[in-house]
């Protein structure tokens, strides 16, 4: 396989950048209203009443939120609805309000399994979901964004989380035959309606992002943002900021990549979804495998576990993002989310880009097939 040198951005264009900055302007780098501490002790922190809450384009969520795919099998496996139940609670019980799910996904079990699990509290949190494949047409690859196919979705989704309103709708994948004024003018009757409170995009690009926010004002923009892939910096970061919109990155832990438990000899199978992908080749693996040891350096010094430390990086950079790690096991959740205490400052996360910009890294984020339906 031809090595395949990742440049979102020339990493040592990038770091003068960032220099400028981080010293011009440390709030403008981080972001965070709050001071958080530079050490912690965070791995034995309890997480309730300390999670910090962020404003996404006016919607209020708990700063790290659950990502309720991989409970549906997405990574592996077979997994009881009772203890997935039960998993989504013990988010709730220490602070998280921030929960994301999808019509697809399932299709449609994790929605219902959110809206059970969520349904003793629902107006103490928020619930976002996504519309924009053909699930109900049999077609859960093909995207559908047309006006009556959002309703049905809807109406659907309202159902399935046993609620009369949808906190934030994303369009799941922009769709090229559904101009993009129509799609936000439909989601804007819902929420004349009151069906939908918030909405937002997902993979979009730019010129999307302001096509839909013109006809109706978007809070959020989910896509994939971790350490290894950090392109929406220099595609959306600009817009977002300018118009106040929240970011919300998926897979922010690259797949389990960034927590140190897999290895260069990890192999994977279908139907673990990284059995397609380009970054989990047995030989990008090992090429990148130095990305690992930075982020335990880091994470070490920060008192940290790598996968806290993945989100504190994230955190630290901009307020208006809030991460969404996705997991199936209670003890990766009381992991990730002791990430709540710490950030960076400006100075570490110039010293950390430093150190980033002198690895090499190989392989794309997503297969041919998934990044056709990727908007550019």
């Amino acid at each position: 396989m031809a090595r395949k040198k990742i440049q979102i951005m020339d990493r040592r264009d990038f770091l003068k950048m960032s220099s400028v900055a981080a010293f011009s302007a440390v709030c403008a780098w981080t972001g965070v209203s709050k001071v958080f501490s530079q050490s912690s002790d965070s791995k034995d922190q309890s997480v309730r009443g300390d999670m910090e809450h962020r404003n996404l384009g006016g919607l209020d969520v708990s700063a790290i939120g659950l990502g309720c795919l991989p409970m549906v099998g997405y990574y592996g496996g077979r997994y009881e609805k009772k203890d997935m139940i039960a998993l989504i609670r013990r988010a709730y019980d220490q602070g998280v309000t921030f929960f994301d799910t999808a019509e697809v996904y399932g299709p449609y079990t994790s929605e219902e399994w959110v809206g059970e699990a969520l349904a003793p509290f629902r107006n103490k949190v928020k619930i976002g979901t996504k519309f924009g494949f053909g699930v109900e047409e049999k077609q859960p690859t093909a995207l559908n964004s047309r006006p009556d196919h959002i309703r049905r979705a809807v109406e659907g989704s309202l159902r399935r989380l046993r609620t009369d309103h949808i906190d934030l709708l994303y369009q799941h994948r922009v769709d090229p035959k559904v101009p993009m004024e129509e799609v936000a003018d439909t989601v804007k009757k819902l929420m004349q309606e009151g069906k939908v409170l918030h909405w937002g995009l997902s993979e979009a690009s730019a010129r999307s992002i302001r096509r839909a926010h013109a006809v109706c004002p978007l809070s959020a923009v989910q896509s994939e943002y971790a350490i290894w892939w950090r392109e929406p910096e220099t595609k959306i970061f600009p817009t977002l900021e300018e118009l106040g919109i929240g970011f919300v990155p998926y897979c922010p832990l690259g797949r389990a990549f960034l927590t140190g438990v897999i290895h260069e000899k990890s192999r994977f199978e279908k139907p673990d979804r990284r059995a397609t992908l380009p970054q989990f080749t047995p030989e990008a693996l090992k090429h990148n495998m130095p990305l690992v040891s930075l982020v335990r350096k880091w994470a070490e010094r920060k008192n940290l576990t790598p996968a806290q430390f993945a989100l504190v990086w994230m955190l630290s950079r901009k307020s208006w993002i809030a991460p969404i790690p996705g997991t199936t096991n209670s003890n990766h959740l009381d992991d990730f989310l002791g990430a709540a205490h710490v950030r960076l400052t400006a100075y570490e996360m110039e010293e950390f880009d430093r150190e980033y910009a002198q690895i090499d890294l190989m392989g794309h984020r997503a297969d041919p097939f998934t990044e056709s339906q990727i908007d550019k």
